[in-house]
Formats: C-alpha cells, sequence, structure tokens
C-alpha cells in the first residue's frame, strides 16, 4: 500500500530503529548499471550473447549466484550449449565468477556517484534517531571501491554488509540478521529494508521489516539519468509504472521512485507501528 504523508516532524522516532539500504540502483549508480554490463561481458567473452534484461533478472543475489541463475535461463542455456556442446557447469560458472571480480572492480569506480538526495535523506535518518545499515550482493573486496567513493560524497553506513557476511544471500534474510546484531537493534519489524531489486525486497518481507521499494533510480528500470531525460514523459512513466508493478509483486510495502522521496514514508511507517501494526500483518 502507497501513501504520500506531508510532515514537518523533527523529533527522534519513537519506534523505527533502523534503515537498511541496498547500493547500486538505490544510494550509487543511477539504473544499476555497472553490474549489468560486466555480467553480459563475461558472457559474450565465451560466445553467448545475453540482453540487458537477461543480465538484470536475478539483480541483488550474490554475483555467483547471479551468474549461475543467469546460466539457467532456457534462452542462455540454449545457446551455451549450441557454442560449447556441453551445458554450463560449476567450473565455467566459478571460471565466469573469477573473471567477473577484476572485471567488476574495474568497472565501479565508474558508477559509484551517489544518487542525488541520498545522502541528505541518510542524514535526515541519523537526525531521526535510526541507524543506516547497507546490504549488497557485491564481495568485501569490490565495496571497498564503492564505500571510498561514497564516503567522499558523504555516505557512511553503519554497517556494510556483503555476500560474505552470511550462509545465504538474498532473498534470504540472513544479512538483515547480521545487520541487526551488529548495530545492536531490533525487532526487525521496526526496520526499514530499502532496495531497488525484487530479492532485496523479498529479503525483507522473509526477514519481518518494513519495505520500500525504488523505481527510476534502480534496477528494474536499469537506465541512467541521460537515458531516462531522452524519453517521453509517456515513455519514462510506464517504465516506472512496471518497475513499480514488479517491487509489489515482490512484496513492497511501499514504492518511490527514489530515496530522496522516503521522508514521509517513514512517518507514516512509524505512525503504523505505532497504532500497532507489524510488517508481516499488513500489505
Amino acid at each position: 500500500m502507497d501513501r504520500k504523508v506531508d510532515s514537518q516532524m523533527s523529533e527522534p522516532f519513537q519506534y523505527l530503529k533502523a534503515v537498511v539500504f541496498d547500493w547500486a540502483g538505490t544510494t550509487i549508480d543511477h539504473g544499476c548499471m555497472a553490474p549489468a554490463i560486466v555480467f553480459q561481458e563475461i558472457f559474450r567473452q565465451r560466445g553467448v550473447t545475453i540482453s540487458a534484461k537477461q543480465a538484470r533478472e536475478p539483480m541483488g543475489m550474490a554475483k555467483r549466484d547471479h551468474i549461475s541463475a543467469i546460466a539457467a535461463m532456457p534462452d542462455v542455456a540454449s545457446a551455451w550449449q549450441s557454442q560449447h556442446g556441453t551445458t554450463c557447469d560449476d567450473d565455467q560458472i566459478d571460471a565466469m565468477y573469477a573473471d567477473f571480480l577484476p572485471l567488476q572492480k574495474t568497472t565501479l569506480a565508474d558508477h559509484s556517484r551517489m544518487i542525488s538526495g541520498a545522502a541528505d535523506v541518510v542524514e535526515w535518518c541519523r537526525g531521526r534517531g535510526l541507524k543506516i545499515g547497507s546490504s549488497t550482493g557485491y564481495t568485501r573486496e569490490l565495496m571497498e571501491v564503492v564505500t571510498a567513493a561514497a564516503a567522499t560524497q558523504g555516505y557512511i553506513a553503519d554497517c556494510v554488509l556483503c555476500s560474505e557476511d552470511a550462509p545465504k544471500g538474498r532473498p534470504a534474510p540472513f544479512l538483515l540478521y547480521e545487520a541487526a546484531r551488529r548495530m545492536g537493534v531490533y525487532p526487525l519489524w521496526h526496520f526499514v529494508k530499502v532496495d531497488d531489486t525484487p530479492v532485496g525486497i523479498e529479503a525483507g518481507r522473509n526477514a519481518g521489516c518494513w519495505t520500500i521499494g525504488i523505481t527510476r533510480t534502480g534496477n528494474c528500470v536499469g537506465l541512467t539519468e541521460a537515458d531516462l531525460a531522452d524519453l517521453t514523459l509517456e515513455e519514462r512513466q510506464k517504465h516506472i509504472d512496471e518497475a513499480a508493478a514488479t517491487l509489489r509483486t515482490a512484496g513492497a510495502h511501499y514504492v518511490i521512485e527514489t530515496v530522496a522521496d522516503m521522508r514521509p514514508v517513514l512517518e507514516q511507517i512509524e505512525s503504523r507501528i505505532a497504532a500497532g501494526q507489524y510488517p508481516h500483518s499488513t500489505g
């Protein structure tokens, strides 16, 4: 259920305790461009062409799992069989993952710009007494590039959780459990998970958090600011509406275009918790 709320409240939240943000497409890298480009490249190097849509579909998973999910897509599996005369096995997936990491690290340097308004919203959240967590499908080695770039732009999270920090990545809830442990705050129905991917929203729901889906800047739209500016208003809205439908289907309690729109939504969630509502019992 999406609601618009205007409020000038500035005192600390009484019920909300933490927000856990995704990275690419949510707080950095408008359009979630960096990983999509590299997924396409590692398959291209092996003679298999995948579309941007195929590269993006498993976005939010740990990156080896993401590669495996692409390889299992019927069209990709068929193309792989035609090219190599065999199925894409674990050894091939491991080899692609090994190639992915250095390519992604190089690409990240050009795709770590903060999304407009993200750093301001984080500071507003801190001013309301919230802890700031983050989770990602990137490895810690990759995130060293991203967090350093984000810090120069005013964003430092209280904890940064990467793919190796939990036994299983999204949509499993374990990264969010780990965020609660590291930040020392609970229960999880006083948390908000903010993500631009269906698996990220599903992880939030599986952990018992409130969830906010991001459309315009995220993976489901998958366009840079310049790409979006080149579209007509009708075309742009169509992309945003389709992304919103995808995130609602995944279980998002709220859907907004960008993190810059979060303030009134967090206030609404605070009011709902105060009224005795829980994320697992409401849409």
